[in-house]
């Protein structure tokens, strides 16, 4: 019986190119390359050959060459997945990938499932679940941050610190099961004094990783921008500059925008998610109603605000619009950047500083002629506070980690409270165990098949 069935699939990406790679993994992952290789050196088997060599050969059906390729060996528990791993490196005609990979499927593999090469290395103890799921992170980074959090988490950054709140937790968990054991008896073996320390500092530690979680969305999804105003206030234009493309239509007919328009842009290795969005205004138009009413949807879900006034309009104009969208904003922690455009028309000394609250920000600029352009983006840039990243702290990207660590930080200050209380060491013991739960949830040391067939359906075939 194969202990672990052969799995295959293409992990190149999708139509022709230069080459392509289909893997295997499994126990018999080398024997059935065995079948369908032929090397240029004569009676040479793939299962006599030392782990981490490649040979040159071809790939035939009976007698019928396929393609010539390069055969790459890894083998157990030496390798990505802890099996006997094949890669073959064959031409990236799509015709020639599928014959390659219907072969392999005729000689007993099967077809991988979506991250099951991932799977199987968590499952062998190659990687834990946090590391698994940066895989997914590493693949899908689109920015030099997005990509350093990802490397950092998969290098195992993240687990270290979960692993090091759970065995601090675990020596005290011990003696109160002990304790439990000689109820009987009235003592005490966990001090309460040092328990009490070390469940506050882990706390401290835990709402620090969920704090983190604003900048590690930020990171991962990019920060979104929405650019609100009037109509004719500029708004497209500003999009297409920053851009440095014609995105958005630009036309003195008021109204031009309607829906929606987004487009993301990497800056200084952030992703700025823009959304340019249909003018402000009271109008019968069923459709630039819709417009504007979505204008209102994503100024509730945008990170920073930007509120473009023209500066030839009267202070009172854009007084009124400053509090129209103030009043829409309310109280949060949006960033609100009131961007004074048409400069190059107007005066430049006009002043609408006190409009504005403390924590807001004034730009006059010209988004037509591109004057003071640079200012606004520096200010968009300090938003986003790199300095943990730069330090290299752990920052939390992944939106179950964050679910599960509110969940063991809730548990853990059932714990806190109940010292204060002077609960009984059993209801004590039951609230860290439920810390320690949840805490192996993130690193796969407790676990469902729920959880990994949602965190694994979502990775590409083949990694």
């Amino acid at each position: 019986m194969i202990k672990n069935p052969v799995i295959c699939a293409i992990s190149t990406p999708q139509g022709n190119g230069a080459i392509a790679i289909i893997r295997l993994t499994g126990d018999e992952a080398i024997a059935i390359c065995d079948k369908l290789f032929t090397s240029n050196k004569k009676k040479l088997k793939l299962s006599e050959q030392p782990a981490n060599t490649l040979h040159y050969g071809v790939i035939k059906d009976e007698e019928k060459i396929i393609d010539e390729v390069i055969v790459s060996l890894y083998k157990a528990p030496h390798s990505y997945t802890g099996e006997n791993i094949v890669e073959v490196s064959c031409h990236g005609s799509q015709y020639i990938q599928q014959q390659i990979l219907q072969l392999f499927i005729r000689s007993g593999a099967k077809m991988a499932k979506p991250g099951e090469f991932t799977l199987r290395a968590f499952i062998n103890g190659k990687m834990d679940l946090s590391q698994a799921e940066a895989v997914a992170d590493v693949i899908a980074s689109s920015s030099a941050t997005s990509h350093k959090v990802a490397i950092q988490q998969m290098r195992g950054g993240f687990s270290s610190e979960i692993a090091n709140l759970r065995d601090r937790l675990l020596h005290f968990i011990s003696l109160l099961e002990l304790e439990l054991d000689f109820s009987e008896e009235d003592v005490e073996f966990a001090d309460r004094k040092q328990l009490n320390e070390l469940l506050s500092n882990i706390q401290i530690l835990i709402l620090k990783l969920l704090k983190s979680f604003d900048l590690g969305n930020v990171i991962k999804n990019g920060v979104p921008v929405a650019i609100v105003g009037h109509t004719n206030v500029g708004k497209s234009t500003l999009l297409n500059k920053i851009l440095n493309e014609e995105k958005a239509i630009v036309s003195e007919i008021a109204g031009t925008t309607r829906d929606v328009i987004e487009d993301v842009i990497n800056i200084e290795g952030i992703l700025f998610r823009f959304i340019d969005t249909a003018g402000i205004r009271d109008t019968v138009d069923k459709i630039e109603s819709i417009g504007i009413e979505r204008t209102y949807e994503r100024i509730a879900k945008a990170s920073i605000v930007l509120l473009m006034v023209d500066a030839t309009e009267g202070l009172d104009d854009i007084k009124k619009a400053v509090e129209t969208i103030k009043n829409k904003i309310g109280e949060g922690d949006k960033k609100l950047i009131v961007v004074i455009n048409k400069i190059d028309k107007a005066d430049k000394e006009l002043d609408v500083q006190t409009l504005l609250e403390e924590q807001d920000v004034m730009i006059k600029l010209s988004a037509k002629t591109g004057e003071n352009i640079d200012q606004l983006i520096n200010e968009l840039l300090s938003v986003v506070n790199l300095s943990a990243l730069n330090q290299n702290e752990v920052v939390v990207t992944n939106a179950r980690h964050y679910e599960v660590l509110q969940k063991a930080s809730e548990a853990l200050q059932r714990a806190i409270d109940g010292l204060s209380t002077g609960i009984t060491g059993d209801f004590l013991a039951q609230d860290i165990r439920e810390t320690l739960h949840y805490l192996g949830e993130i690193t796969g040391e407790i676990t469902t098949d729920e959880v990994l067939g949602n965190i694994f359906k979502n990775f590409c075939i083949g990694k």
